[in-house]
């Protein structure tokens, strides 16, 4: 069965990597497995070299910084944990740029919360923030922000916030490396007639039961049903996911050849999805009113810029819902846009370049990103 690891035949153009706690520590030596990592970041370089942007989701801070602070299993008051995620979060984000260093690849740590995803203005920062690093050819690294988060250290995992940055950067294919091969049909480790299921098509009740309950061994928190939650998320945002082992060394070039797994297939792409959205949303803040020349550019791809916008009715933030208006009055689109009322109006028939004489700060290069419009 060919379960093509990266959508169609590693045609995928953006690539989310999620690299779990029992992968990154020894359990002997309590420390990281440094070998094991390196040979994921030249996996990593692998895709990049086919001209794939890759984002990594790494949990890990809890557990690397457990040993220094002298704890031996993790911590379960919620004050330890975040003081091991501040020592741990060093550790991880020195390793990797210890690692992708060699490569002249440049790395940065972004830390979230799920309340950061949650707000729509952080959430937009956020997404702004990843396609601003994946454009200047740099690696995000992503991980929960733990050290003041609360619930997400006690019953969270890191599966869930792979899928929300895949969603949030528009992801085609999450790989979730585990210390587990994939969904099988009961517990293999009670059942010894369970089988691996390879594809998933629809997340049906069925399914659902396959991955049983919660599981809470150390170092991790999650278990299979995080993983199967991560699916709903990832496949619904347009995103396939793949359940592939990460224990042995080069995880993921090992599920390239063998397309040993489990793929969790999405039915659709993921601006196809978003453009759905967008397009099923049905009460605009405002209205951004729009010369020729703009809405000729906007027929032809191109994002809304503030040079061609003639006019702004209704008062929005950033973020909201905005109809396009052209010039004979009527509406021939609608988006999400990149400044509020205020700054939109001060814009309208600017260069954006001129953002920081008109706002007094650099400003974004579109009122509406193409990725966030659609024409009627």
């Amino acid at each position: 069965m060919n379960n093509s690891l990266l959508c169609d035949a590693d045609k995928c153009k953006r690539v989310v990597v999620k690299i779990g706690s029992a992968l990154l520590r020894d359990n002997v030596t309590k420390k990281l497995r440094e070998k094991w990592l390196a040979t994921i970041a030249e996996d990593i370089m692998a895709l990049r070299h086919k001209g794939q942007q890759v984002i990594i989701v790494s949990s890990g801070a809890i557990a690397m910084g457990q040993g220094p602070l002298g704890f031996t299993s993790r911590p379960t008051k919620l004050e330890d944990a975040q003081a091991a995620a501040a020592v741990g979060q060093i550790q991880l984000a020195h390793a990797y740029h210890s690692l992708f260093t060699p490569h002249d690849v440049s790395v940065a740590q972004i830390l979230l919360t799920l309340g950061d995803l949650e707000d729509r203005a952080s959430y937009l920062n956020a997404r702004n923030t990843v396609e601003a690093l994946l454009e200047r050819g740099a690696i995000p690294i992503v991980n929960e922000n733990d050290t003041v988060a609360t619930d997400e250290i006690r019953f969270g995992d890191n599966d869930r916030l792979a899928a929300r940055v895949a969603q949030i950067s528009g992801a085609d294919a999450l790989i979730i490396l585990s210390d587990i091969d994939g969904l099988y049909t009961a517990d293999p480790n009670t059942d010894p007639s369970a089988t691996l299921v390879e594809k998933v098509d629809e997340i049906t009740p069925a399914i659902e039961a396959m991955a049983g309950p919660p599981a809470s061994e150390t170092p991790g928190s999650g278990g299979m049903t995080t993983k199967v939650e991560a699916a709903k998320i990832a496949t619904d945002a347009g995103c396939s996911m793949i359940i592939a082992s990460g224990i042995k060394q080069h995880a993921i070039s090992n599920y390239r050849n063998s397309h040993h797994g489990t793929l969790f297939k999405a039915k659709a792409t993921p601006l196809t999805v978003r453009k759905q959205w967008i397009r099923g949303l049905m009460a605009p803040e405002g209205y951004l009113h729009i010369d020729s020349g703009a809405e000729k550019a906007l027929k032809g791809g191109a994002s809304l810029l503030p040079a061609g916008m003639i006019g702004v009715d209704g008062s929005f933030t950033r973020g909201d819902l905005v109809a396009i208006i052209d010039i004979k009055g009527k509406a021939i689109g609608q988006g999400l846009v990149s400044y509020s009322s205020h700054e939109a109006g001060a814009m309208k028939g600017k260069r954006s370049e001129q953002a920081q004489q008109v706002l007094g700060y650099v400003a974004r290069t579109a009122i509406i990103h193409r990725d966030d419009l659609i024409l009627f």
